[in-house]
C-alpha cells in the first residue's frame, strides 16, 4: 500500500494540564462536556462546571504538582505521533498530529495545522482502544463541530475502537511478562484496571465493557495468564462500573495476596491516571494492606505499539467501507 494523497491522522486524546495554572480550566472543560456528564439542565452545565472546577483544582493540582507539576500525556502523545508519522513515510504522504479534546492543541488548532500543509483527507485515529460515547464518541463529535466551523473540508475517516488490534495485544502481552517478572516465582495477581463509567452508560448501549472483555479475552489466549477486571477514576454522586480498584486491593488483601501487578488497560500513555492514582497512591494502598503492587510501563512509543497504530491506518486507508464517514457520524453517536 502507498497512497499518492497527502493524509492526515489525527490522534485523539483526553489532553491534561501542562503545569499547575492549566488544572481549573482544563476541569472546567472537561466538566462543560454532557458527553460525559451532565449537570443540570444544558444552559446551566457551563455555570455548574465552573463551580466544580474551582472546588476541585487545589486537590488535582496537588496530585499533578506530584508528578512534576503537569500532565505527561501530550509530549507522548507526540512523541507517538512523531514515530508513527517516521513509519508511515514508507507508505506514502502522512502528517500525524494530536488532538485534544480537553486541552490544548484543540482539535480547531491541530485541523488548523492539517489545513497548513495541505492535506487531501484526514483519519482520525482515537488513543482510546476500547470504545466509549465518553472518549471517542465525545472526541469524534468535538472534531466535526470544529471541522464544520474552521475547516478544511475535506474526507474523515473514523476508527472507532481497535480493542483486539494484534500488536497492541501483543505489546500488552509483553508488558504483563516483564512486570510479572519483577515477583521472580513468588505467587502473584494481576488486576486489569479501567477508566470507570457510570453504568448507565453501559445500560444505554455504551460497548465499552464489551470492548475491554474482547481485549481480556485476547490477551489472556496469548499469555496462559488470567486475571480481574477493575475500574478506577471515579467520582460523582452516581452508580460507577465495579469493583472498584481499590476495593478489589482490599478483597486480595484479606484473600492472603501479597503480590499483584496492576496493567492500566484503558490507557496508552503515561498521564495523570497511571503516573499518581495508580503508581503512588494505590500504590501507598497496597501497602498498607501487606501488598506489594507493581504497575506494568505505559505503552508510550513502543515500537510495536506504534506498529499497531500504523496497522490501524493502514487497513483505514486500503478500505474504505470498515469505517464510518463524516456523514455518518451524528447518527451513530446519537444511536449510541
Amino acid at each position: 500500500m502507498n497512497t499518492t494523497k497527502k493524509i492526515g491522522v489525527l490522534l485523539l486524546n483526553l489532553g491534561g494540564p501542562q503545569q499547575l495554572e492549566d488544572v481549573k480550566p482544563f476541569l472546567f472543560n472537561l466538566f462543560s462536556d454532557r458527553q460525559i456528564i451532565r449537570l443540570g439542565p444544558a444552559f446551566l452545565q457551563k455555570t455548574i462546571a465552573r463551580i466544580i472546577a474551582h472546588r476541585r483544582a487545589p486537590k488535582s493540582m496537588e496530585n499533578y504538582r506530584r508528578i512534576g507539576g503537569g500532565s505527561p500525556i501530550l509530549e507522548k502523545t507526540r512523541e507517538q505521533a512523531q514515530a508513527l508519522e517516521a513509519i508511515l513515510q514508507q507508505d506514502g504522504d502522512f502528517v500525524v498530529r494530536p488532538c485534544m479534546r480537553y486541552w490544548h492543541p484543540f482539535a480547531h488548532e491541530a485541523l488548523a495545522e492539517m489545513t497548513a500543509v495541505g492535506v487531501e483527507e484526514l483519519i482520525a485515529l482515537p488513543l482510546y482502544p476500547q470504545y466509549s460515547r465518553a472518549t471517542t464518541g465525545s472526541s469524534l463529535q468535538d472534531l466535526y463541530q470544529a471541522q464544520t466551523r474552521y475547516g478544511p473540508d475535506v474526507p474523515i475517516r473514523e476508527i472507532w475502537s481497535w480493542p483486539a488490534e494484534p500488536d497492541y495485544i501483543a505489546c500488552l502481552a509483553a508488558r504483563i511478562r516483564e512486570g510479572l517478572s519483577c515477583f521472580g516465582d513468588q505467587p502473584s495477581q494481576l488486576l486489569y484496571s479501567a477508566h470507570s463509567l457510570p453504568v448507565r452508560f453501559i445500560e444505554e448501549g455504551d460497548p465499552y465493557v464489551t470492548d475491554l472483555k474482547k481485549t481480556i479475552r485476547d490477551l489472556e489466549e496469548q499469555t496462559g495468564i488470567s486475571g480481574e477486571l477493575c475500574y478506577q477514576s471515579r467520582s460523582g454522586p452516581v452508580e460507577w462500573l465495579g469493583p472498584s480498584t481499590p476495593e478489589l486491593l482490599t478483597r486480595l488483601a484479606a484473600a492472603g495476596t501479597t503480590n499483584v501487578l496492576v496493567m492500566p488497560l484503558s490507557f496508552v500513555s503515561d498521564h495523570v491516571e497511571t503516573l499518581f492514582e495508580i503508581d503512588i497512591q494505590y500504590r501507598k494502598m497496597a501497602t498498607d494492606l501487606g501488598i506489594r503492587l507493581e504497575c506494568t510501563k505505559g505503552l508510550n512509543d513502543d515500537p510495536l505499539f506504534i506498529g499497531a497504530l500504523r496497522n490501524l491506518v493502514r487497513t483505514s486507508t486500503q478500505s474504505m467501507d470498515q469505517y464510518s464517514i463524516h456523514e455518518q457520524t451524528g447518527r451513530c453517536i446519537e444511536e449510541l
